[in-house]
């Protein structure tokens, strides 16, 4: 006959997982569901830099 000793272990194997899957789904509320980070302040930067010429070539011609 065969041996069916590892039931109790497949049961708690069962239970940690589905602990886990609870405890994932609860952190995926948190972290996605409402809405991620917190509300972002808006950034303007105005960057103003001196015109910049390039060097005259040399007359070679």
């Amino acid at each position: 006959m065969a041996d069916n000793s590892s039931g109790g272990f497949n049961a708690g194997l069962a239970f940690i997982v589905g602990g886990l899957v609870v405890v994932v789904a609860i952190l995926a509320w948190f972290l996605l569901g409402r809405g991620g980070a917190p509300d972002t302040k808006k950034v303007d930067v105005d960057v103003n830099l001196p015109e910049v010429s390039a060097p005259a070539a040399p007359g070679g011609g």
